[in-house]
């Protein structure tokens, strides 16, 4: 198994994902499945690197005044229980990469067909419509082992509740919170950790400070969730079309 080359895309995609806004559990997870990892290791160490990039990446869009605090509590509020409930699910080796797979498709289409509302676009969100979306993100979230931005995000820029940097500071702080729940869930049904954790989250620390301050700051958005999209779209592909 070729280690330095994990670290390598274990850094990229912890970069890519802390720029947008996200803690990259799902590209985690669908590296470790390509590098074939199980499973029932892959889940809880995805979401330790999860709190860590996330918690990054939200300190950054924070400071920089994006957080809309109302609408974040409201998703987290129906989320954060569903999230320890699903983390108690486990799904059979086959079916869970197959779920991962069409999972990763949320972030695609997000970031190669959603653009980010203008200012006089931005609506008042629904009460009653993100609770019901933070309940089924929370689920899947726990399920799978992300924190859920990836699939909170389209959500949020289709409704047009938030745009694109106030989706990644919600995000940010979404998947720290649901990413606590879940391993909370996960710990009541017992939990096995890579044992190379400690210098995946070394690596994944260091790319997604490197990717929250960049992306928060200086490099275009638009750049980055393209080549991200890229990334998981080849990630996508062979979860749902290969056996490896």
């Amino acid at each position: 198994m070729q280690f330095e080359l994990f670290y390598f895309f274990l850094f990229i995609l912890a970069f890519l994902y802390a720029a947008v806004g996200h803690g990259g559990a799902s590209g985690y997870l669908a590296l470790m499945a390509l590098y074939g990892i199980a499973p029932q290791e892959m889940k809880p160490t995805a979401l330790v690197l999860n709190l860590f990039v996330s918690l990054t990446s939200f300190i950054q869009y924070y400071r920089g005044n994006y957080f809309k605090r109302n609408l974040f509590l409201m998703v987290a509020a129906a989320s954060v229980p569903m999230a320890f409930i699903g983390g108690m699910i486990t799904l059979e080796d086959h079916l869970y990469k197959r779920l991962l797979g069409l999972l990763l498709l949320f972030p695609i289409f997000r970031f190669f067909f959603f653009k980010s509302p203008s200012a006089d676009e931005l609506k008042s969100f629904n009460t009653l419509g993100a609770l019901l979306i933070g309940a089924v993100v929370g689920l899947l979230s726990g399920m799978i082992g992300i924190g859920g931005g990836i699939i909170l995000s389209p959500f949020l820029i289709l409704l047009k509740w938030t745009d694109q940097k106030q989706t990644a500071a919600i995000s940010a702080s979404f998947i720290f919170v649901n990413s606590l729940s879940g391993l909370g869930g996960m710990l009541t049904k017992g939990i096995s950790f890579n044992v190379h954790m400690w210098g995946y989250i070394a690596v994944a620390f260091s790319g997604g400070l490197l990717g929250a301050y960049l992306g928060s700051k200086i490099l275009k958005q638009d750049v980055l969730k393209y080549v991200l999209a890229t990334v998981l779209l080849v990630a996508a592909y062979k979860l749902l079309f290969t056996t490896a």
